[in-house]
Formats: C-alpha cells, structure tokens, sequence
C-alpha cells in the first residue's frame, strides 16, 4: 500500500510542477537574440472604413506570420462603446461577414442587440483593449493602437499614421501642405512627451490625390518616415506621365535634404492600407511590410529600432541580413532565397556633385537630373555589397526577385525590398 502511496504522490507532485515547467521553458530569455519581427502599421476595419471586425483583421496577420499589428482607423481610436448597424457590416463585407465572425471567435463573443432583420440590429465592435487578450501571444504577435491622421490642406489629402498613440489627433491642417504636415507631426511630438510613450508618425500614400511633391516631403525636417510603398491599388505607387512613382519622390526629397537642408533622409516603411478582407480585389491583405530587428516584441523596442534606421521594407523580398560598417563604409545584405527565384540588387544614391541645373516644374518634381537616385552598382545573386566612395550623398538599396507579387497592387509588380538610406553620416 506505501508503493502506491509514493508512487500517487510522486505523480501528483508532478502534476503540481508541470505547468511551472511549462511557464519557464516559454519564458522570455534573459539576453534574447537580434532578430527581425515583421508587421503592418496600416490597418483599417469596421471601426472606420474597413470592412471587418478588427479580431478578424488580427486573425488574419497573425495566421499568416506576422508578428505585430497596428490598427489605424481614421481619426479614431478603437475604444469605448461602438454599435454598427448590422446592415451596414454586411453593405461592406457580403451577407456572411458576421456569420464569420461567430463561427470563428463564439455566439458568446459576438454582442447584438434588436431583432435580426429590423432596421435596429447592430452588433457591438470591440475595442482592442477588449479583444487583444484573444489574439496576443508572448513573444509571437502583438498588436499596437494606431490612428491614422486623416487631413486636408490646400484643396489636397495630408494623412499621416501615429503607431502606440494613446489619445486620439483631430487634424489640424494649415494653409499648405508643409503646414498641415508640421501641425500634426507636433500634436503627436506633444503627446509623445506628455504621455511618455514613444510613438512613431510616418507619412502616408504621397501619390495619393497627387497631394504631396518631392519638396513637401523634404521640407520638413522634422518627418522622417514616409511610405515608399502602400499597397492600396489607388495610391498612384508608380507615378503618372507628370509626377514621378514614390521611389523617385524618395531619392528627389533626400538628396535636397542631405544636399540643400543638411537635414537626415527619410526612411521608407511599406504598408498594406488594408481596407478589405471578403474579397481579392481592392485594399486587400498581405502587400507590403516592415521587418523590424530587435531583440524584444514590444512597441517600445520596435519603435526604437525604427527610429534608429534597423528595419527594411518589403513587398515579398525576404532579406537574412542588412548592415553597414561605418569603418569600412560598407553596405552589405543578404537575401533568404525562394526557389526558382533570381534577384536583382541595386545600389541607388546621389553623388556630392550630381547634376542641380534641372529645376522642378509645376511642384511636380520630375525635371530632376537622372543623377539624382542613380543606379550606382548593380548586381545578381543573393549577396552583394557597396562600398562607399565617399562622393556620396547616401546609398540605399532595392533588391527586386523575378517572381511576382503574389497579391499585387499594380500591374507586372515584383516583389522587392528596400533597405534605408547610409552612408549620409560618415561622409559628411
């Protein structure tokens, strides 16, 4: 009868243990590796003018090896009460986007209120700090408040996305462009100081409504990230026969800024502007995002990262390493291959001395000389690399795979990436 006394308290005494053993083998580790963290800090749902319940948008990132989310509806944070009218959910994502949602998260989950089919149904939207328990993991998905800025100045669309805000923004416009763009970037700088919460703004969509010129963005000094790619199909990504795509606004804005301003470059994130998730056309999933290296999944150190430059923007291009030696001047990167795929890299700067008799026209900023953002090397393969002469204003890189995009946004899109700009620091 002792032996089987042991041997149940043996076993119970296991059992007691078991989940402790669990909770230390899941622990964060003390000294945690670099890594990269790939997210979409461009989202909208319900809560604005998507078209799904933000558990469901969440859902799908994290399903599909995201590791972090922002929510950035318009002007609006998702908190406090909401109920949306049961008619309007399904005008915007099909006869079954609730059935959808209960099926995935509950009858006990999803809250309605007035009788199926009267003009009184509605059906209550979360707010993330109800939802966020349902879809975070520790160490694997995290999700971020964002609002995305919505303005107008001048007759043109000024909108800007403030990721880990805690208040909402109103927009405060101004008489121009810059204006609009400098008021807001402060509202969010005065809410970052007095919360002491660090919160990133980056610019959105340029090309949208042709609203924002190569001057614009380089303007304001203080704005130092803006989207070099949005996945939205009517952004104008590519730029039309009179205003030049999103990456050439990118090369025009920092070389007048490190050349004319003596201000630091902007860096470019891409970004899904999802606003559809019950079809395959319009603002759909899963077109552009940002790795972000780190060693902890927290917005904190997300932030600080992307603030510092160590992060690179991808529509499909996975890339294993991105460095710059500042000794040697050197950029270096490295791709993780897909099969069949075969890699075009390209280093792109401005010389110290390039071409300034071309002038803008119209603010459409495409009379600049072919020697700003000129191919400076060129190579094949899965690793390259770029020293730096030392007659550069900055270099960055693009990386484009032979294969397509696998949801694209424009017609014959590749995927690619896009490393920030160096080399601005040590060759001055």
């Amino acid at each position: 009868m002792s032996r089987w006394i042991r041997c149940i308290s043996l076993l119970l005494t296991l059992l007691i243990a078991f989940p402790a053993l669990l909770l230390a083998e899941e622990a964060v580790p003390a000294d945690p590796p670099l890594r990269y963290w790939k997210g979409n800090i461009h989202t909208h749902s319900l809560w604005s003018d998507g078209d799904d319940f933000p558990e469901m948008i969440a859902e799908w990132y994290r399903t599909h090896g995201y590791n972090f989310l922002a929510l950035s509806d318009h002007n609006v944070l998702s908190e406090g009460q909401r109920w949306m009218k049961h008619d309007s959910i399904v005008r915007r994502g099909g006869a079954d986007v609730v059935d959808k949602y209960r099926a995935r998260f509950g009858g006990g989950w999803v809250e309605t209120r007035g009788e199926p089919g009267s003009k009184d149904h509605e059906v209550r939207l979360k707010p993330l700090n109800e939802f966020r328990a349902l879809v975070e993991a520790r160490g694997q998905f995290l999700m971020i408040q964002g609002e995305e800025i919505s303005d107008r100045a001048a007759g043109k669309p000024v909108h800007m996305n403030a990721t880990n805000i805690k208040e909402a923004i109103q927009p405060l416009s101004g008489e121009t462009v810059r204006q609009a763009i400098e008021n807001n970037f402060r509202a969010v700088e005065d809410q970052a100081q007095r919360t002491g919460r660090p919160i990133l703004l980056h610019l959105n969509h340029p090309n949208f409504g042709l609203a924002i010129t190569a001057e614009d963005l380089a303007a304001v000094v203080s704005e130092r990230f803006f989207e070099v790619y949005n996945g939205h199909p009517g952004v104008k990504h590519l730029g039309d026969d009179h205003h030049p795509g999103v990456e050439r606004l990118w090369d025009i804005a920092n070389t007048l800024r490190l050349d004319q301003l003596d201000a630091a470059p902007l860096f470019g994130v891409a970004t899904d502007d999802s606003h559809n998730y019950h079809r395959t056309s319009g603002a759909t999933t899963g077109r552009g995002w940002i790795m972000v290296r780190s060693r902890y999944l927290t917005p904190e150190h997300l932030i600080r990262a992307i603030k510092a430059g160590d992060f690179y923007a991808s529509s499909g291009v996975t890339l294993a390493t991105v460095a710059f030696d500042t000794e040697s001047k050197t950029l270096r990167l490295e791709i993780e291959p897909e099969a069949d795929a075969q890699y075009t890299i390209e280093f792109i700067g401005t010389k110290r001395e390039h071409d300034r008799t071309a002038e803008p026209r119209d603010g459409a900023s495409h009379k600049y000389s072919d020697e700003v953002g000129q191919v400076l090397a060129k190579a094949g393969g899965t690793r390259a690399e770029y020293r730096l002469a030392g007659d550069e204003l900055y270099v960055r890189a693009v990386v484009t795979s032979s294969l397509p995009h696998s949801n694209p946004s424009f017609a014959d899109q590749p995927q690619q990436a896009w490393t920030q700009p160096v080399g601005w620091e040590v060759t001055k």
